[in-house]
Formats: structure tokens, sequence, C-alpha cells
């Protein structure tokens, strides 16, 4: 079934890449003026271009508000509205609770949590305007069971889920026709993920391509499918959920149970 969000018009974060990028693809094949919005320009640029028309690449810093004010509104100058924000931009340092400095529990923060709040704060107002929209937080697994390894993310994604539920109670009691959901992913082969396993600053698509194999990760691509779910009117009756994509992660019993 093709043009599912057809005339609908989305801003995804961290779309040079990974998830990011399978949802930019997917959301503007099935009909949306997409932006692709990313600190990395050169991808982001790739990106955009490889979907051709229906996409455009605005240069986006998630902690900055300056700069979100200013893709918030180029976007709406553009386009003429808003309907669809997928705040996706986030980031990994590994770290438990006495190894991990300050510095680094901040930085986590400001892009994972503070960048959605950012995000949703100044789409919401815009979304109204014609008549809502759907915003999708990415969170994690580490949401709903810590992980003991990056406790700083865990906390993150733990604020987004909570953050997400803020959102669409305000939304329901304002009946301005905005729903906000929340994906909460376990290992997904992106190459943030290579990165953290091997602690190396890049990662190549075929170090990515292995390590799904090895580790039997899903792809951005099964993201991307429920990111599309809960952007169209097909889920216009989902909000406040907390979609879990994970092959059962979350309810296997630990070894020896």
């Amino acid at each position: 079934m093709m043009g599912r969000v057809s005339g609908k018009v989305a801003i995804i974060t961290g779309a040079a890449s990974g998830m990011g990028k399978a949802d930019a693809k997917l959301l503007a094949q099935e009909g949306a003026q997409v932006v692709v919005a990313d600190l990395n320009e050169e991808d982001g640029q790739a990106v955009a271009a490889d979907i051709g028309d229906n996409a455009v690449f605005m240069r986006l810093d998630v902690t900055d508000e300056d700069n979100w004010k200013a893709v918030v509104e180029a976007t709406q100058a553009r386009f003429g509205r808003l309907d669809v924000l997928v705040n996706n931009a986030g980031l990994m340092l590994v770290g438990n609770v006495v190894d991990t400095d300050l510095d680094s529990w901040r930085r986590t923060h400001a892009v994972n949590t503070e960048g959605v709040f950012l995000g949703c704060k100044h789409a919401i107002p815009v979304m109204a305007q014609t008549g809502g929209g759907a915003i999708v937080n990415m969170s994690s697994v580490a949401a709903l069971h810590g992980m003991s390894f990056c406790a700083a993310y865990s906390a993150s994604k733990g604020a987004v889920k909570a953050l997400t539920k803020s959102v669409a109670m305000y939304c329901k009691e304002e009946k301005n026709g905005v729903r906000c959901n929340s994906i909460h992913p376990d290992g997904v082969a992106t190459p943030m993920v290579v990165k953290v396993a091997t602690g190396k600053d890049t990662a190549t698509q075929e170090e990515v391509d292995a390590l799904a194999t090895a580790t039997n990760m899903c792809d951005p691509e099964d993201i991307a499918n429920l990111v599309l779910y809960l952007v169209s009117d097909e889920s216009r009756f989902v909000n406040g959920a907390e979609m879990v994509i994970d092959n059962a992660a979350t309810i296997t019993p630990p070894m020896g149970v």
C-alpha cells in the first residue's frame, strides 16, 4: 500500500544514517515531504539527494534551541505545515554509574533528553495550526529495564519515555490533534551501535552488516516500518504508547530461571 503519509511534512532528526535515514527514505516513499535534519552535513545532504524531490537537508544541532526554532520555521516557510516529528537523534556513551563522569552524563542528556524536549516544544504549536500531527520519540529497552554498562544512556531514555507520556497527555487535554508515542528498540544494526561495540569513532557498512549477522539484531528498516505506522492516520487512536520492538528480549527470563 503506497501513499500512507501522502501530503504530510516530516522532520526527522539524526537522519544522516542508521534508523533516521531508514525513516526518511520510507516516509518519502510513502508520500511525505521529508526534512533530513542532522549535524552531519555531508551524509545528510547525500541522504536527501538520494531520496530526491521529496527531501531537503537542514543542519540541526538538537541541543541548540535557536537551531530548533530555525529548522521548524524554515520547514513551515517551505512547505506551509508540519505534520510529523521523529526525534531520532541520539548518543550512547559506555560507562556504569561509577565510571561515568559528569560531562559525559550531561552530554548524553543534552542530546537524548533535551533534544527531544526542544523538538516537541517547538513542533507542537506549528502542528496544532493545521489540525494536529504525530510525534515519535526514539527511546530504548534501556528505559524499561536499564543497562548497567550505559548508565547515562539508560537514564536519558527513561526520561524520554516519561516525557512522551507527558506530551501525549498535554496534547489530549489541549485537544490540538497532536499524538506522541515512544519506540523502544533493543539492538539495531546501525553505525552508532557498531561504534559502541568496537570502541571506534567510525563504522563501515560492512561492519554494521557483520554485527547484525553475528548478534541477530534488527535492521533500521524494521524500526522505520513502525515509525510509518505511528505517523500515519492508521494509528489515529494510538497516543502515549510504549512500542517495544525487541524480539521478546524484555520478557525473556534470566538464565537459571
